[in-house]
C-alpha cells in the first residue's frame, strides 16, 4: 500500500500568455526561456524540490509540446519518482465528454481524482509564470499552525500598482477579512501572489460547488476565494518578502532578465543553498574573441563573442560576430548576430539570424518600446526592425 502524501502541488501551466505575443506563439508561457539557461517553469519546480514537495501535477493546455518535452520525467528537479514525482495533466476525455479547462479553479476540479490518489491533507496551488524563490514548507507550516482552510501568499506592492492584483485586507493576526480582484481603488497593498495552500477537503467542497454553478467563471480569485470568505471560512495571509515578479508581459520579462545583472544583482541565482534547477544542456565553454567586449552581461555556455555585448543576457550558443553590437537586450539561444549588425533594447527568441549591417530596435532612452523577434526569424542584411516592433505579427 502506498504511503499518503502530506501535500501535493498543482502547478497551473496552461495559460496562453497572449501578452508575450510572438514568444508564446509556439510554446506555453511557462516554457519561455529566461536568464540564459532557464525556463520560467524552472522556478516553481525548483521551489517544490527545495521545499521537500515531491508530488507535482502540471496542468497544461495551450501549446503544451515544448513544455511537456522540457519537463520529461522530472529528473533535473529530482521529481522522477515511481510514486509521486511530476505528472503532466492535460484536459482529458471523461464520462461526460472532453472539456478544456475553463479557468484556474476548473482545471484543479477536473483533476481532483489525481489529488485524491495521494490522499494529501493539503494542496498547494501554484502559477507557472512567476520568477521567485520561496520555501513552500515554511508556508505550509504557517498554514497548519493557524488551522486555516486556506492560506494565500501575499507580497507588498506599491499602491499605484495594486489595482493590477487581487488585493487582501487583513486584521492584526493576518486573518483575511476582505479580498478584491483588481480593485479600481485598492484599500491595501497586500497583493495575492497566486500561491495558495488549501486544506484538501475544504478545497474539494468549494471546487465541486463552483463546478455546479453555471454562472461561475471557475476562477480562484473571482470565485473560490470570495465564496470561502462569504461562508466564513478561516483564511490567512502569508507574507513573502523576497524577490517575486510576474513575467506575463514583454516589459516585465525584460526587466526580470536585467535584474540578473550587476555586481549586486536584484535577483541572484548563484545561491547554492536554494538552487534553481533546469534541463540545461551543457554546451562548450564560451569564447571571447580578440576584439570581443563584454560589459555587465550574463553569457551562457557555447557563446562566441567577437563583437560587443553590454548590459545583456545571452542564452547558449549565441554568436556575436565582429563589429556587431548588442545592448540592453535578451538573446534566448542558438542565434547569430552577423557582422556590423546592431541590436538594442530587444528580446530575441531562439534560432534567430540577424543579417550583416541590420539594425533591430533603438537605444533604450530613445525607444518607443522593446523590439521583439519570434523564434526562427531571419532578418535580412541591412534591414531595419523598428523600436517597439513585434515580429512576426
Amino acid at each position: 500500500m502506498f504511503k499518503k502524501k502530506e501535500c501535493v502541488a498543482m502547478l497551473l501551466a496552461g495559460g496562453q500568455g497572449s501578452r508575450l505575443y510572438v514568444l508564446t506563439h509556439k510554446t506555453a508561457k511557462p516554457a519561455v526561456n529566461f536568464g540564459g539557461k532557464y525556463r520560467i517553469i524552472d522556478f516553481p519546480l525548483s521551489n517544490c524540490a527545495n521545499s521537500g514537495i515531491d508530488t507535482v501535477g502540471v496542468l497544461t493546455q495551450y501549446q503544451p509540446l515544448a513544455l511537456n518535452e522540457y519537463i520529461g520525467t522530472g529528473l533535473p528537479w529530482d521529481l522522477d519518482r515511481n510514486y509521486g514525482g511530476v505528472k503532466i495533466l492535460p484536459p482529458y476525455q471523461g464520462k461526460k465528454g472532453a472539456d478544456w479547462y475553463k479557468g484556474t479553479a476548473n482545471a484543479i476540479y477536473q483533476n481532483l481524482q489525481f489529488i485524491e490518489r495521494y490522499d494529501p491533507d493539503y494542496v498547494l496551488v501554484l502559477s507557472g509564470d512567476h520568477i521567485y524563490r520561496m520555501d513552500y514548507a515554511a508556508m505550509l507550516a504557517a498554514h497548519k499552525a493557524s488551522g486555516a482552510a486556506c492560506t494565500i501568499a501575499v507580497i507588498d506592492v506599491p499602491i499605484e500598482e495594486a489595482s493590477r492584483f487581487g488585493i487582501l485586507t487583513t486584521d492584526e493576526t493576518g486573518k483575511i477579512i476582505r479580498f478584491t480582484e483588481k480593485p479600481k481603488k485598492p484599500e491595501s497593498t497586500k497583493a495575492s501572489m497566486g500561491i495558495y495552500i488549501f486544506s484538501r477537503h475544504e478545497l474539494a467542497k468549494y471546487l465541486i460547488a463552483d463546478a455546479e454553478d453555471p454562472k461561475s467563471a471557475n476562477d480562484f480569485g473571482k470565485n473560490i476565494i470570495p465564496a470561502m470568505l462569504a461562508a466564513g471560512e478561516k483564511m490567512m495571509a502569508y507574507t513573502f518578502k523576497g524577490y517575486w515578479k510576474d513575467v506575463g508581459t514583454i516589459d516585465s520579462l525584460w526587466e526580470a532578465n536585467m535584474d540578473l545583472l550587476g555586481e549586486k544583482p536584484v535577483l541572484n541565482l548563484d545561491d547554492k543553498s536554494w538552487r534553481i534547477l533546469s534541463r540545461h544542456e551543457n554546451a562548450p565553454p564560451q569564447i571571447i574573441g580578440e576584439n570581443g567586449v563584454v560589459e555587465n552581461s550574463s553569457i551562457t555556455e557555447g557563446c562566441a563573442i567577437y563583437g560587443t555585448v553590454r548590459n545583456s543576457v545571452l542564452g547558449e550558443n549565441v554568436q556575436i560576430m565582429e563589429g556587431a553590437t548588442v545592448v540592453d537586450s535578451v538573446i534566448m539561444g542558438d542565434c547569430i548576430i552577423h557582422k556590423d549588425a546592431v541590436v538594442e533594447y530587444s528580446i530575441i527568441d531562439r534560432d534567430v539570424e540577424i543579417g550583416e549591417g541590420a539594425r533591430v530596435g533603438k537605444a533604450k532612452d530613445m525607444a518607443k518600446g522593446i523590439a521583439v523577434l519570434g523564434e526562427g526569424m531571419r532578418v535580412a542584411a541591412n534591414a531595419v526592425v523598428a523600436d517597439g516592433a513585434i515580429l512576426p505579427e
